[in-house]
């Protein structure tokens, strides 16, 4: 219930920023949309939470099917909304657009989850660790191929590390992560990389060289620097900010949502924002350690290490200390998709405070995998 209430209180305040954010186009439909992908969330929510974690454990292999099946969906069907990320499907029978890999992220949280269980006694030995990255560069190559998404695909990677650090995988297999990353690292920056991603990341540490006038790389950080800065303390009122209320910021109610809430309800506005999400990531990671069955204590660290990588990369990225690379602040960006799969999200943990271990006499025995 305590999960459940962060999660409502925070969306309450997502809507009434959405309503500000589009105030200059007219918000009705926004949040029209906000409220109704809130209600199917808390269906989803309920529903998730109510399926004993051991089904997911046994239809691990079809998930991972639907993953692939979900990717690639956007290869005939992917839309950019010019973002040059071909990471949406938009049909018109639906009143808002879906992005498959919200879905994706929870079920390779479940995959994970799974994978990690079956090897726990056994967790550092080679074919284990093996076993681990498969799932994760299948997912990771699936993603980035067909949709050029590297935010996203950054969410999967931060997923992984999150649960292989909770999980107790040593340091050793870290040491070699880390080799292989700066091994490989050049050959993905210039085979995959487009120029416009690589100024993007580069622009973080060196502005005056990439884009010194501020117009290109710079531009959404300077303007979302302005709109902050523009807030101070408590903010200029809600729909009334100079900027905010004439769509001067770009993606106001999406990616820089956060730059928003800065410039009209100031440092107190964010502080708020802050406080919500981020004990919604301590109750996620809390409900896992009081978990004394493994499986489920990872899949409460796969969904909080979620939330925490988009969380601190969106606010990084609208304060300029990390790469705008377009990923939403949970629960708080306008999406319906979004909404719904985080809900669902933290569903599976709100599953695993139900039923924190294992009740085998409620349960068959599990076939051999």
């Amino acid at each position: 219930m305590v999960l459940l209430v962060l999660c409502l209180a925070t969306s309450a305040f997502g809507c009434l920023i959405n309503a500000s954010a589009n105030n200059y186009r007219g918000f009705t439909r926004y949040v029209v949309i906000q409220a109704a992908a809130i209600v199917i969330g808390i269906l989803a929510y309920a529903i998730v939470s109510a399926i004993d974690a051991e089904f997911f454990h046994e239809h691990r292999t079809w998930f991972v099917f639907i993953n692939l099946f979900l990717l690639a969906l956007l290869i005939p069907f992917g839309i950019d909304y010019n973002t040059g990320n071909y990471s949406w499907l938009d049909f018109s029978f639906l009143p808002f657009n879906i992005m498959p890999a919200e879905i994706c992220k929870i079920l390779f949280i479940l995959i994970m989850a799974s994978v990690m269980g079956s090897h726990q006694n056994r967790l550092n030995s080679i074919p284990s660790v093996f076993h681990m990255v498969f799932h994760l560069g299948l997912i990771c190559v699936a993603n980035f191929l067909v949709s050029s998404d590297l935010g996203v695909t950054l969410i999967f990677a931060f997923i992984f590390v999150g649960m292989a650090a909770g999980g107790g995988i040593k340091w050793p297999w870290w040491l070699t992560g880390l080799g292989i990353i700066g091994l490989g690292g050049g050959t993905f920056w210039n085979g995959f990389m487009s120029e416009e991603q690589k100024n993007r990341i580069l622009y973080v540490f060196m502005p005056e060289v990439i884009d010194p006038s501020g117009l290109d790389e710079g531009w959404h950080t300077t303007q979302s620097l302005k709109s902050l800065m523009g807030g101070g303390l408590t903010g200029q009122g809600l729909f009334n900010g100079n900027r905010t209320q004439v769509g001067a910021l770009n993606a106001q109610h999406t990616d820089f949502v956060f730059s928003a809430i800065g410039e009209e309800l100031g440092f107190l506005g964010c502080l708020l924002v802050m406080v919500l999400l981020f004990s919604i990531v301590a109750r996620c990671f809390w409900v896992g350690t009081q978990s004394s069955d493994y499986m489920r204590r990872m899949i409460c660290f796969g969904a909080a290490s979620s939330l925490l990588f988009q969380i601190v990369l969106n606010i990084g990225m609208c304060i300029g200390l990390t790469p705008v690379i377009g990923l939403t602040l949970p629960l708080i960006s306008y999406g319906g998709s979004s909404i719904v799969t985080t809900y669902a999200m933290l569903g599976l943990v709100s599953g695993v405070y139900a039923r924190p271990a294992k009740r085998s006499h409620e349960r068959y025995v599990l076939p051999p995998r």
